[in-house]
C-alpha cells in the first residue's frame, strides 16, 4: 500500500462507493442492482487474484483502468443507467475493453518471446497479430452472452436503436435482387401505432457497432505494441498496459525447491 498510493486509493474509494451504493439498493428493495453490487465487488478482487495465485505482475496503470472499467460497466452503466443517459457510453466501454484485451494477449506471446523455454521467436507483426485476434475473440464472445442473455432471459443487454429506413430485396415488386429503400415514420404493433419516427431494431447495430469500436481499441493498443517490441527498451507508455510475469524471490525458489526435495525423499 505505501508503494503504490495511487492505485490503493482509487481500490479504497471505488470499493466505498460500491458499498454506499448497494446500501442504497437495499434500502430500495432492488435486489437486482445489490447483486450487481456484491459481484463487483468480487470483480475487484480479479487483479489480486491474478497476481498473487497467478504470479503475473499488472502495472498500477492498467490495474487502475480495469477496476474503473469495472465500476463503469456496471454500477454507472448498470445502476445509474448511463447506459440510456450517454449514448456513447457502452461504445467508450467496448473501446477500452478492445485496448485491454489487445494488451493481454500481446502480454501472452510477448512472454513466451522472452522466455529461455521457448526457442522460436516470433516476428513482432505475428505477435501483434495474435493480441488482435485475441482481442476481437473476446470482444465476439462478449456479444455471443449479450445476445444469450436476452435470448433466455429478456434482459435486453443489446439496446435497440431507431432507423429512420429499411432497405431490402423483399421489397422489390417484381421480386428483383434488388435493394428497395422506404422510410418508416412509425410501427404498428398489437394494432397500436408506435410513433418512435422510425423501425425498432433489435440489437443488431448495437452488436455491430460494439464489434467495431473493439476493432479500433484492439488496432490502436497492437500499433503501440508493435513499435513497443521493435524499440524494446525505448518508451514507457506501452509498458504501463502489459502484464509480466513476476520475478520469483532467490528465497522463494530456495524453499520451493527444499519443498520439492523432501517430497522426493518421502516418496
Amino acid at each position: 500500500m505505501s508503494q503504490n498510493k495511487v492505485k490503493t486509493t482509487v481500490y479504497v474509494v471505488l470499493r466505498v462507493l460500491v458499498i454506499v451504493v448497494m446500501i442504497a439498493q437495499i434500502f430500495n428493495h432492488n435486489w437486482n442492482n445489490v447483486f450487481l453490487c456484491i459481484m463487483t465487488l468480487f470483480l475487484f478482487m480479479i487483479p489480486t487474484f491474478i497476481d498473487k495465485r497467478l504470479h503475473i505482475e499488472l502495472p498500477n496503470t492498467l490495474e487502475i483502468i480495469i477496476l474503473v472499467f469495472i465500476f463503469a460497466a456496471e454500477i454507472l452503466g448498470e445502476i445509474h443507467e448511463y447506459y440510456l443517459i450517454f449514448p456513447r457510453w457502452d461504445s467508450m466501454l467496448h473501446t477500452m475493453n478492445g485496448f485491454l484485451c489487445a494488451g493481454i494477449g500481446f502480454s501472452l506471446i510477448d512472454i513466451l518471446n522472452q522466455s529461455e523455454r521457448f526457442s522460436i521467436r516470433l516476428s513482432p507483426i505475428f505477435v501483434a497479430l495474435v493480441s488482435f485476434c485475441f482481442s476481437m475473440t473476446v470482444g465476439v464472445l462478449w456479444e455471443f452472452f449479450e445476445f444469450a442473455m436476452d435470448y433466455f432471459t429478456y434482459s435486453d443487454m443489446q439496446k435497440d436503436t431507431i432507423l429512420t429506413s429499411i432497405s431490402s430485396v423483399l421489397l422489390h415488386p417484381a421480386n428483383e435482387n434488388i435493394p428497395v429503400t422506404i422510410p418508416i415514420e412509425s410501427i404498428v404493433v398489437n394494432g397500436e401505432t408506435w410513433n418512435f419516427g422510425g423501425y425498432i431494431d433489435i440489437g443488431l447495430y448495437d452488436t455491430m457497432t460494439d464489434l467495431f469500436v473493439n476493432f479500433i481499441g484492439a488496432v490502436g493498443f497492437c500499433m503501440i505494441g508493435l513499435l513497443y517490441i521493435k524499440g524494446r527498451g525505448n518508451g514507457s507508455f506501452a509498458k504501463r498496459f502489459i502484464p509480466r510475469i513476476k520475478k520469483i524471490a532467490p528465497v522463494e525458489n530456495e524453499l520451493e525447491k527444499k519443498e520439492d526435495d523432501e517430497k522426493e525423499n518421502v516418496v
